[in-house]
């Protein structure tokens, strides 16, 4: 399976934003956008005129980077939300959100989402009793995330590591003693990261 194996520093750098591919390290003096907030590379601090295209480009990219997606599944998403009835923006970041490791992200289940994306490829997941190895399976209302009796110990000492405490979001309940987390309400455009403009990326595939 492909897979980014380049610094994911790097990738914060030359979007422009903080993406916390690495965990509680983005929150800490370590973090290397903190510490030098513009592209990496000897024109790295060069003022750049970005065209529309370059606009809607990098956003599509940050918002790919930032959920760990590469190019042709991401593509996939957006065709799909398009079939859908409704915004198709806001579906597009639904059925990002509702992926099987951003789910177990955000529910504080991992460190981040490559943390979460790995458990569950190396088989340590299950939904609903049964052993799920897909990053991007799409999270059912109610559908009960936890993880194979031997995996607890590991994942405990794991989280325990963690410089801050997880914010879970109101549209997932989450129990981290017991390893175990449930959507009980479809993600609104309100409740993902603000920042993220989906718009662009819609006119980007648009044209």
């Amino acid at each position: 399976m492909a897979r980014y194996r380049d610094s994911k520093c790097k990738l914060c750098r030359n979007e422009g934003a903080k993406l916390f591919l690495k965990g509680d390290r983005c929150y800490t003096q370590k973090c290397a956008f903190d510490r030098r907030p513009y592209g990496t590379g000897p024109h790295g601090q060069a003022r750049k005129k970005m065209s529309e295209y370059a606009i809607q480009l990098r956003e599509k990219q940050k918002v790919r980077r930032t959920y760990g997606v590469l190019e042709k599944p991401f593509y996939n998403t957006f065709v799909a939300a398009t079939r859908q009835k409704g915004v198709t923006g806001t579906i597009l970041l639904q059925r990002l959100e509702t992926r099987l490791d951003n789910i177990i992200y955000r529910s504080g289940l991992a460190l981040s989402r490559s943390h979460a994306r790995q458990l569950v490829m190396h088989g340590h997941v299950l939904v609903n009793g049964k052993r799920v190895d897909i990053p991007s399976y799409l999270v059912s209302l109610n559908d009960q995330i936890t993880f194979a009796p031997k995996s607890h110990k590991d994942l405990k000492a794991q989280l325990e590591l963690r410089a801050s405490a997880a914010v879970i979001p109101g549209w997932l309940e989450a129990n981290l003693e017991k390893l175990e987390a449930k959507m009980i309400l479809m993600p609104e455009r309100q409740d993902v990261d603000a920042t993220l403009k989906e718009n662009l990326i819609i006119e980007y595939y648009s044209r």
